[in-house]
């Protein structure tokens, strides 16, 4: 099923377009929206969400169209933007409960949730704490609690990870993986932040210069044929001039790793290699199958070869 539908989206600010005639669909499970900043990635989804007037084309999410049907996709959609949106003066669980409010929940029933998603994303010792008190990486735990006290089937994500440290980054990961794949959301990821995508995604969407440049699953990221990465003990230049004698080449070495990634000609094998690291005098730790990773295929696609797009 498309969880969202966009056909020939086109949206200016004044003379500067921003978006340029953007065609494509989101299944379900996690899709990363990928694009350089500026690439356009959240004016989509402020269009998407019927927060910016002004577009042109077709866009239908869970099945509603985005003009006639926007209060109706509210219901059932989250949205955690990449700017703060807190109310001043406030704590965390009274804005959260005001967001419940908002979307047509009872009092009591938006009270609960507010406790219920607080303590769901990491905030359940500070539900009573003010908003101006809480860190970069609390207020982004705090954005993903107001998307979710509805409990909507679909999540808009605007950069979630910014201001977070690596232990926070990693524990919101795991929590947009848990809401995918035990409470069944849909999550649009938008980043440019490419291997924290790669992390939870099932598919992405590249926009560039505002323009659409592919939509990838990452289950079809495969190995390079015939290219290994190699770690070594002892003189990694001298293990590539023996490769090199041996015929070899194309060898990318890195010495502070202490790794090098080469090509296998077709006639050799992975055992070659350990015969010649024993005439180079180093010991060979690991080899690896070198695999092509989203980086790859984002880079490619910007550069407009779209061979890599199914």
């Amino acid at each position: 099923m498309a969880v969202v539908q966009v056909e020939h989206l086109t949206k200016s600010y004044g003379s500067v377009l921003a978006l340029s005639d953007v065609t494509f669909q989101v299944g379900e499970g996690v899709t990363g929206l990928l694009g350089p900043n500026g690439a356009g990635k959240s004016t989509l989804l402020l269009c998407v969400l019927g927060l910016l007037p002004g577009w042109r084309g077709e866009v239908q999410v869970l099945g509603l169209d985005a003009r006639r049907k926007r209060r109706e996709i509210r219901r059932h959609v989250g949205y955690m933007p990449e700017m703060d949106s807190r109310l001043p003066g406030t704590t965390a669980v009274k804005a959260v409960r005001y967001l419940g409010r908002l979307t047509g929940l009872p009092y009591n029933q938006a009270l609960r949730r507010a406790h219920e998603v607080l303590w769901h994303v990491g905030l359940g010792e500070a539900v009573y704490r003010n908003l101006e008190e809480f860190s970069a990486g609390m207020r982004q735990r705090f954005k993903l609690a107001q998307a979710l006290v509805h409990d909507p089937q679909l999540l808009f994500l605007d950069e979630p990870l910014g201001g977070m440290d690596p232990a926070g980054r990693d524990e919101l990961l795991d929590l947009v993986r848990d809401l995918a794949s035990n409470h069944g959301k849909h999550v649009v990821w938008s980043s440019h932040i490419l291997p924290e995508v790669q992390k939870v995604a099932d598919e992405v969407v590249i926009l560039e210069q505002g323009a659409f440049r592919g939509r990838f699953a990452l289950d079809e990221l495969k190995p390079a044929d015939h290219r290994y990465r190699v770690t070594v003990d002892g003189n990694v230049d001298a293990f590539v001039r023996v490769l090199g004698e041996a015929g070899i080449d194309g060898v990318e070495p890195d010495p502070v790793l202490g790794s090098l990634d080469l090509t296998l000609p077709d006639a050799r094998d992975t055992h070659d290699l350990f015969r010649l690291a024993r005439l180079a005098e180093v010991r060979l730790r690991r080899v690896a199958p070198v695999g092509e990773d989203l980086e790859d295929v984002f880079h490619r696609l910007v550069r407009g070869d779209r061979e890599v797009a199914p």
